[in-house]
């Protein structure tokens, strides 16, 4: 499993998406999202702006990221 490193929390989900490079652009993130693509912590998430703090983990395309505060 992949780690994220976020500055502060909480992380809007579509930037997750974006900053572990799972979608190339924000745009795309919220269009997977939007159609129920893209799971929080083994739950399917349709919120574009989920706030995701440490310890989320967030899935994508069989890919699967969890995020870290980075120090």
């Amino acid at each position: 499993m992949k780690e994220i490193n976020i500055k502060s929390e909480p992380i809007e989900l579509y930037k997750v998406l974006k900053m572990a490079s799972m979608l190339s652009s924000g745009g795309e993130a919220k269009f997977a999202i939007a159609d129920g693509e893209v799971s929080v912590n083994g739950k399917v998430e349709t919120k574009k702006r989920k706030k995701i703090v440490v310890g989320d983990k967030v899935s994508f395309d069989g890919e699967t990221v969890v995020v870290k505060l980075s120090e």
